[in-house]
C-alpha cells in the first residue's frame, strides 16, 4: 500500500521529466508506432464498416421489409380468418416468391429465375424503381390480354432477350416490358441463386405454377394503423388467435436477420485477424521499446546515479510509451474510420450501407482499447528488465540483456494485460468460442514459435565448422546475444501462418466446389414434382438421359416449433445449430432409410408402421440441439401442428449433396397429406449440352417442374467464395506487412551492433561481397525456419477448418506452399539486406575511435 502511494505520489515529477525528455520527438519509434496504426486501423476499419451496414439495416428497417411487420406462410396462402384479422392491423401488400423456369417464348431455351408475384398495395415502404422509369402497375398490368414482367439484365442476358421479347412462365405468356433497377425489399427476400423475374399475383394465378405441395411463399406486410404498437404484441396475439397458424413473424426492427448475422460473423472474423496482425506487431512493440532503453541506459543511469527510485523510471518510460501508443492509435482511428465511406463506396450497390463519413464509438473504442493493451502487454518485460538493472552495468555495457533477472511480478502483470486481450476479444465476438480458439491458437503459435528460435539457434551453435567465412558468420549471427532469430521467426512466422491458412482455406473450397463435390453431387435437383406427374417426368427423364439415374421422394416443408413441448425460440441453442431452427425446413416420409445415411442409435420403423408419428433426426444437429432418442418434436406443416417421437438417429453425408433431410418422418405421420416431390439425376459425365437437352425436354413437358442445375449453383457459391477471400486477403496482407515491419525494426535495432562486427572484420581484411553472402545465407536460413512452422502450422489450422468445421475433404496444395516459402525468403532476404545495406558501407576510422 505504501509503495503505491509512493508511485502515486511521484506521477506529476514522472509526467514532467517523461514530457522534457520527449521534446527530442518520436525517433526510434517508427515501427511500433505503424504496428500500432495497422494493427488498431484493420481492427477499426472493419468494426466502422460492420457498424455501417448493420445500422442503416436497423434505420431503412421499414423499406428493407416493405411495412412494418411481415407474415410469412409456406405453400398456402393466410385463410378468410387469418386475412380478416392481418387487413384489421392496417394496409396489406401481398408478394409471392418462388423459383421457376422461365423460357423464350420459341422454347428453344430456359433458365431458372427468383419470380416475385406483387399486388397493387406494393411496396409499402421503399420505391421500386424499372427501366422505363413508370408506374409499377402499367408495366406489370394486363394490356391487350397480355401481362408484362420486369426482369433483372442477367436474366435477359441468359435468354438472349431485350424488353418487348416475350417469355413464357408456366403456362402463361408474358412480355418483358422492363428492367429492375431498385427492389427495396430485395435484402429481406434473402439471397437468390438466381436472377429476378416481378410478376403481377393476377399473372401468377394464371401460370399454373401454384398447386398442391408448391413451394411458394407467401409474405403478408402491413402498414400498421398504429406503427408505435409494439411487435411483440402483435405476436403474442397471433399466436394466441391462430395457434397452428404456422407464420413466420418478423417486424421492421429486424428486417434481414440472416445478412445481419452474416455480417456480424464476419467481421468478428476479420476483427481477429485483424488482432493477429496487432499481435504480430507486438513483437515489433518489445523490440522498439528494448531498442528505444538501451540508448537511454545513460540516462536512466543518470536518473539512478542521483537516488531515482525503480518505480520512478518505470512510470517515465511507461508514460512515454503511453503517449507514442495514443499518437499511433489516434492515427489509427483516423484510417480506420475513413475505411468504412471508402468500402460504402463499394458496396454500395450490393448492400445498405452508408456512403459519407461517419463515426461508431463502439467501434473506434474496441480499436483502440485493443490498440492501448497490446503496447502495454508488450512492453511490460522490457521496462521491468530496465528498472532493475544496476547504474554501474548500464553505464559500461554496451548493451543489455536478462530478461531472467525480470521478477515474477511483471511476468503477472503481462500475462494480466494478455487475458484483458484475449477478455475483450471475446465480449466483442458474436461467437465467443470461435474468439476463444483463435486466441489459443494464436498464444500458442507464440509459444511454439519462440521454441522454434530456440531451437534454430541451438542448431547453429552445434552446427559442424566449416572452412566457408561466409557461413561461418552467418550461423554466428543466428546465435550470437541480440540476433534477429527470435524476432524474425515469430512475426514473419506468425504472418505467413495467418496468410498460408487463409489461402488453403479458400484453395479446399474452390477446390470442392469445382472438384471433388461436383463430381459427387447429382447434375439436376428437380422440384415442385406434382403426384399426377411423377411417372411421366420420370419417363421423359430416361429418355433424354437413358444412363441417368433418378432418385425420387416426397418433399414438404415445416418450421421446428418445440422439442417436449418447449418452445424452440426460448431454447439457448448454439450457432452451429441455429440454422435448423431458422425458418421451414425440408422434410420427408419414408419407409426405409435414405441413401448416404446410416443408423447412428435407435431402431429405424417397420414398412407397415402405423403407431404414434415417429422421425428420425440427423445424428450431428441433434448433438448440437441436446436431443436424445425418445424426446418429442412438435413442426408446423401447412398449418398443422404435428408432433414426433425421435426414434433414431442418423449419420447423414451431406457432402454427396444427394436428397437428404434433417427429419425424415415415418409414412404415417403424413398419410393423405397434399405434397410435392422431389427429385434428382446423376448423369456422371454428361456435357453441358446433354444437361440442357434435359432442362429443355423438362421444362417444356412440365412448366411447373424448377430444375437446378447443379453445378450453375456451385458455381455462385465460388464466385461468392472468391469475393469473400479478398476481404480475407486483404486483412491478412496487414499481419504480413507488420512482420515485414518488426522485421526492420529488429535489422534497425541490432545494426549498432553489426556496424561494431563489419567494422572489425573489414580491418581484418574481409570484403564487402563476403559479407553481403553471410548476411545473406543468414536472413534464408531465418526464412526457411518461419516457412517451415508456417507451412506446418497453416496445414493443421485449414485441416481442421476444412474437415471439422466445414465437413469437406481436405487437400494440401503444393502451390500454397511454394508461394509460403517464396514470399518469407523474399522478405527477410531483400529486407534483412536492405536494412543492412548501410552496415556494409560504413567507414572503419569513426567506429575505431570509439573502441
Amino acid at each position: 500500500m505504501r509503495q503505491l502511494i509512493r508511485i502515486i505520489a511521484s506521477l506529476p515529477l514522472a509526467l514532467r521529466l517523461a514530457l522534457r525528455e520527449m521534446r527530442g520527438g518520436v525517433s526510434g519509434f517508427y515501427i511500433f508506432i505503424l504496428c500500432i496504426v495497422l494493427g488498431t486501423a484493420a481492427i477499426a476499419g472493419v468494426n466502422s464498416v460492420a457498424r455501417s451496414m448493420t445500422s442503416s439495416i436497423d434505420s431503412r428497417g421499414r423499406e428493407i421489409l416493405a411495412g412494418d411487420i411481415r407474415f410469412e406462410l409456406k405453400q398456402r396462402e393466410a385463410s378468410a380468418d387469418e386475412r380478416a384479422w392481418l387487413d384489421s392491423l392496417g394496409q396489406v401488400a401481398v408478394a409471392s416468391n418462388l423459383r421457376s423456369m422461365v423460357r423464350r417464348s420459341d422454347k428453344t431455351n430456359q433458365a431458372l429465375a427468383e419470380v416475385k408475384a406483387v399486388d397493387g398495395a406494393y411496396p409499402l415502404y421503399g420505391t421500386f424503381t424499372a427501366e422505363p422509369n413508370q408506374p409499377l402497375k402499367e408495366l406489370i398490368g394486363e394490356k391487350d390480354g397480355t401481362f408484362g414482367a420486369l426482369a433483372q439484365p442477367m436474366l435477359l442476358d441468359r435468354l438472349d432477350l431485350k424488353i418487348g421479347d416475350r417469355i413464357l412462365l408456366g403456362d402463361l405468356e408474358l412480355v418483358i416490358r422492363g428492367t429492375v433497377v431498385n427492389e427495396p425489399d430485395q435484402l429481406s427476400d434473402g439471397f437468390g441463386f438466381a436472377p429476378r423475374l416481378l410478376v403481377s399475383r393476377e399473372a401468377l394465378a394464371k401460370t399454373g405454377l401454384v398447386r398442391t405441395g408448391s413451394l411458394v411463399d407467401n409474405n403478408y406486410r402491413i402498414k400498421l394503423d398504429s406503427p408505435a404498437l409494439p411487435a411483440r404484441l402483435i405476436r403474442q396475439e397471433a399466436n394466441q388467435k391462430f395457434p397452428e397458424a404456422g407464420w413466420s413473424i418478423r417486424s421492421a426492427a429486424n428486417a434481414a436477420p440472416s445478412l445481419t448475422q452474416n455480417i456480424d460473423r464476419f467481421s468478428d472474423f476479420l476483427t481477429l485477424v485483424g488482432l493477429a496482425a496487432l499481435a504480430a506487431g507486438g513483437v515489433g512493440v518489445a523490440n522498439a521499446v528494448s531498442a528505444f532503453l538501451d540508448r537511454k541506459r545513460q540516462v536512466i543511469a543518470s536518473f539512478k546515479s542521483l537516488g531515482a527510485p525503480g518505480h520512478l523510471i518505470l512510470s517515465i518510460y511507461m508514460i512515454q510509451i503511453l503517449a507514442i501508443a495514443t499518437i499511433a492509435i489516434l492515427i489509427g482511428l483516423v484510417l480506420g474510420a475513413m475505411i468504412a465511406p471508402v468500402a460504402g463506396y463499394f458496396l454500395a450497390s450490393y448492400l445498405p450501407v452508408d456512403t459519407g463519413l461517419a463515426i461508431y464509438p463502439s467501434a473506434l473504442g474496441a480499436a483502440a482499447l485493443f490498440g492501448y493493451l497490446t503496447a502495454i502487454a508488450f512492453s511490460i518485460l522490457p521496462l521491468g528488465r530496465a528498472r532493475l538493472i544496476r547504474a554501474t552495468e548500464l553505464l559500461r555495457a554496451q548493451g543489455y540483456e536478462g530478461w531472467r533477472s525480470v521478477p515474477l511480478r511483471y511476468y503477472v502483470a503481462a500475462a494480466m494485460a494478455f487475458l484483458a486481450i484475449t477478455g475483450l476479444a471475446v465480449v466483442t465476438s458474436g461467437d465467443r468460442f470461435i474468439a476463444l480458439v483463435f486466441i489459443g491458437s494464436t498464444a500458442l503459435a507464440f509459444i511454439v514459435l519462440r521454441l522454434v528460435a530456440m531451437l534454430v539457434a541451438l542448431l547453429a551453435r552445434r552446427a559442424p565448422r566449416t572452412r566457408s567465412p561466409s557461413l561461418r558468420l552467418a550461423l554466428g549471427n543466428i546465435h550470437r546475444p541480440g540476433a534477429l532469430t527470435a524476432p524474425v521467426v515469430l512475426s514473419l512466422g506468425l504472418g505467413l501462418t495467418l496468410l498460408a491458412a487463409l489461402a488453403l482455406i479458400e484453395g479446399n473450397l474452390r477446390g470442392n466446389l469445382s472438384g471433388a463435390l461436383a463430381e459427387k453431387a447429382p447434375n439436376f435437383f428437380f422440384v415442385d414434382i406434382q403426384s399426377k406427374d411423377v411417372d411421366g417426368f420420370r419417363t421423359l427423364v430416361r429418355e433424354n438421359a437413358p444412363k441417368g439415374n433418378i432418385v425420387e421422394v416426397p418433399m414438404l416443408r415445416g418450421r421446428i416449433l418445440a422439442f417436449n413441448g418447449q418452445d424452440v425460440q426460448k431454447r439457448n441453442v448454439p450457432p452451429e445449430a441455429r440454422w435448423v431452427l431458422q425458418g421451414d425446413r425440408g422434410i420427408t416420409y419414408a419407409e426405409t432409410m435414405p441413401v448416404n445415411s446410416s443408423l447412428a442409435e435407435g431402431k429405424w420403423w417397420a414398412p407397415d408402421y402405423s403407431g404414434e408419428p415417429l422421425v428420425s433426426f440427423a445424428a450431428q444437429e441433434a448433438g448440437e440441439l441436446g436431443l436424445k432418442v425418445g424426446d418429442t418434436v412438435t413442426v408446423n406443416v401447412l398449418g398443422r401442428n404435428i408432433t414426433a417421437r425421435i426414434a433414431n438417429f442418423r449419420h447423414v453425408e451431406w457432402r454427396s449433396m444427394s436428397i437428404n433431410f434433417v427429419m425424415v418422418f415415418s409414412p404415417n405421420t403424413f398419410r393423405g397429406a397434399p405434397h410435392a416431390w422431389l427429385a434428382t439425376l446423376t448423369a456422371p459425365g454428361a456435357t453441358a449440352a446433354e444437361d440442357a437437352k434435359v432442362m429443355r425436354a423438362v421444362a417444356n413437358a412440365y412448366p411447373g417442374i424448377t430444375s437446378i442445375r447443379v453445378k450453375d449453383a456451385l458455381d455462385v457459391a465460388a464466385t461468392i467464395v472468391g469475393q469473400l477471400a479478398v476481404a480475407i486477403r486483404a486483412a491478412s496482407t496487414v499481419a504480413l506487412v507488420v512482420s515485414v515491419l518488426v522485421l526492420a525494426g529488429a535489422i534497425a535495432a541490432g545494426n549498432r551492433a553489426r556496424i561494431h562486427d563489419a567494422v572489425v572484420l573489414k580491418t581484418l581484411g574481409a570484403r564487402r561481397s563476403m559479407l553481403v553472402r553471410a548476411y545473406l545465407i543468414e536472413y534464408v536460413l531465418l526464412g526457411l525456419a518461419a516457412s517451415v512452422f508456417a507451412l506446418g502450422a497453416a496445414t493443421a489450422a485449414s485441416w481442421y477448418v476444412v474437415t471439422q468445421i466445414m465437413d469437406l475433404p481436405f487437400t494440401f496444395l503444393p502451390a500454397t506452399a511454394l508461394v509460403t516459402l517464396v514470399i518469407a525468403l523474399a522478405v527477410t532476404a531483400g529486407t534483412g539486406l536492405a536494412g543492412t545495406w548501410t552496415v556494409l558501407g560504413q567507414k572503419a576510422a569513426p567506429m575505431l575511435r570509439e573502441l
